[in-house]
């Protein structure tokens, strides 16, 4: 019987802290978890990406894994982490090597992946993650795997997302501090784009929006590869608080009838329809208009779909995108949504559910949990290859201090 492993994922959100246990063997497809635990519980310490509380963060994420762990009947000691926030950001680099031998080995593509992150960035930020988007074998372009061909000058061509180090490594603070270890960061522009794209949306050009609640990430796809990702600083919690400005109520209470009435189609809904807030809240006792609420929500994701629609435009990919738009994330399910989004940007849009996803389906079929499941997929993908990078880079720190060694000798 092959040995079952057990991969786990937490994505750090502005308003939920999701967690997802997954399990998977030698004889199921190692993209595919297969899902037997998840957790839930409110982001109190964290806005927009960034700590603004550690004892509260902790505490969030500790709640979440022991959810999970309940649910699953087993342990989390370490997990992939999804993380989002307005200061992550991205560009694109080169990498140059000459092949030691005659057959490109994974070494030499960790070396080359290595030269591609040889950049100057400013001593503030941090490379979060490299996403290669295509390869170079002396005069042959666009190569997807290079392993095993022959040559000798191998090139890549590298997407590069980056954090401010000192929002990321409080984040890795808090995970420490509630007791596991990080395998790997994974940016949300990534990891949605793992758990709702399939090959064919890839090849074809897509653009996947994640509208959390502190910010929207944006990853668009051509040819098979990345092209283009951005976090924009306009999401859910801003609808939020435009609804409780635009209605006077406090802002629990915009919360939850944004979630029970909340509509982008003011034109549909009657001037007369109203909500009176003392039968869902303590504090609000007065009778607002439904549709004057439509009109404050259609608004903002007005904006939100017109800062897409400029970064296609700016990348001329406006309205030239076969596969269109996926949307994900808790903020995209209001009724509405779908059609704002489709008039803005000019493409086909669908909603982004998760797929190819096994075990307890049904918690998990939710655009809420893209970047979280997303984080598992990459995890149970690129496990390996994270070996392989990690035993290179280990056995390359051994060489120059067995050469700095030598150097001392007479």
């Amino acid at each position: 019987m092959p040995k079952e492993r057990v991969i786990a994922s937490l994505d750090i959100g502005s308003s939920k802290i999701r967690t997802v246990v997954a399990i998977a063997d030698g004889s199921m497809d190692r993209s595919v978890p297969n899902v037997i635990g998840i957790g839930l519980s409110p982001s109190l310490g964290i806005r927009k990406g960034q700590v603004i509380d550690v004892e509260e963060l902790i505490h969030n994420i500790i709640s979440s894994l022991e959810d999970a762990e309940r649910m699953a009947g087993v342990p989390v000691n370490h997990v992939f982490v999804g993380m989002s926030g307005s200061h992550i950001e991205s560009f694109d680099s080169r990498g140059v090597i000459a092949i030691s031998g005659s057959e490109i080995t994974v070494d030499d593509v960790a070396r080359v992946l290595e030269a591609a992150q040889a950049v100057s960035i400013p001593p503030n930020r941090r490379i979060l993650h490299i996403e290669p988007k295509a390869y170079s074998v002396d005069e042959q372009r666009g190569i997807k795997n290079p392993v095993g061909m022959t040559g000798i000058r191998l090139e890549v061509e590298a997407h590069i997302i980056t954090g401010h180090i000192q929002h990321v490594k409080n984040i890795e603070k808090c995970i420490s501090q509630a007791g596991v270890d990080i395998d790997a960061l994974v940016p949300s522009t990534i990891a949605a784009a793992e758990a709702t794209l399939s090959k064919r949306q890839k090849e074809l050009g897509v653009v996947v929006i994640d509208v959390g609640a502190g910010c929207t990430s944006v990853a668009m796809f051509e040819e098979g590869t990345i092209l283009h990702s951005v976090c924009l600083p306009v999401a859910g919690e801003m609808v939020t608080n435009d609804i409780a400005i635009g209605l006077r109520t406090s802002v629990d209470t915009a919360e939850r009838i944004k979630i029970e009435f909340g509509s982008v189609l003011p034109q549909e809904i009657n001037e007369r329809d109203m909500i009176d807030l003392s039968s869902i809240s303590r504090v609000d006792t007065q009778t607002v208009s439904k549709k004057y609420m439509a009109e404050i929500m259609q608004a903002r994701y007005y904006e939100i779909f017109s800062l897409v629609k400029a970064e296609l435009v700016r990348l001329g990919r406006s309205g030239m995108l076969p596969a269109g738009a996926v949307l994900t994330g808790a903020a995209v399910k209001a009724p509405g949504v779908l059609d704002l989004a489709r008039d803005v940007l000019g493409l086909p849009v669908q909603m982004g559910f998760p797929v190819d996803i096994g075990g307890v389906v049904e918690k998990v079929d939710d655009p809420a949990y893209a970047t979280a499941l997303g984080t598992l997929v990459w995890g149970l993908r690129e496990g390996d290859s994270l070996t392989s990078v990690g035993n290179f880079q280990m056995k390359r720190a051994v060489q120059q201090v067995g050469s700095w060694f030598k150097s001392l000798l007479p």
